[in-house]
């Protein structure tokens, strides 16, 4: 009886437990919900605006990357889109394209929920603002 009343008790504290931790995490960072970028991202300044050289980097790598969920004009169409739980934005939306650079490399590159994080697939930083630069494109 002792055993089964110490399981329960185990059981019930674990439960407990990820209800406490899944209260915890803010609201905003949650499934659908508004971005929030840290200031220091909002700052960053893209080193490889409007650069031929850049932009065709870009291009490859998005297509490479991003494609398959956002689509080859940024629509938010790709294949993998329709089987996401959350909406995959178009980049042609005056809201995204609104963001600063620093925003759109925060979202693209840190991620969050369904959107991976690519820092590591995606190591070197000018590669990154590349990605960006060509995002700005697809307006």
């Amino acid at each position: 009886m002792k055993r089964i009343l110490r399981n329960s008790f185990a059981i019930l504290s674990i439960g407990l437990t990820v209800v406490l931790l899944l209260a915890m995490i803010p609201q905003d960072q949650k499934a659908g919900a508004a971005w929030v970028v840290p200031a220091k991202y909002k700052a960053m300044k893209n080193t490889q605006k409007a650069d031929p050289a850049a932009l065709s980097t870009g291009k490859m790598l998005y297509m490479k990357h991003c494609k398959s969920c956002h689509g080859g004009a940024g629509l938010g169409d790709g294949p993998k889109a329709n089987s996401m739980k959350t909406k995959v934005n178009s980049f042609k939306e005056s809201k995204f394209q609104g963001q600063t650079d620093g925003e759109i490399y925060f979202e693209s590159f840190v991620g969050r929920d369904e959107m991976p994080n690519f820092e590591k697939k995606i190591a070197d930083d000018e590669e990154r603002w590349a990605i960006v630069s060509f995002i700005r494109t697809l307006k």
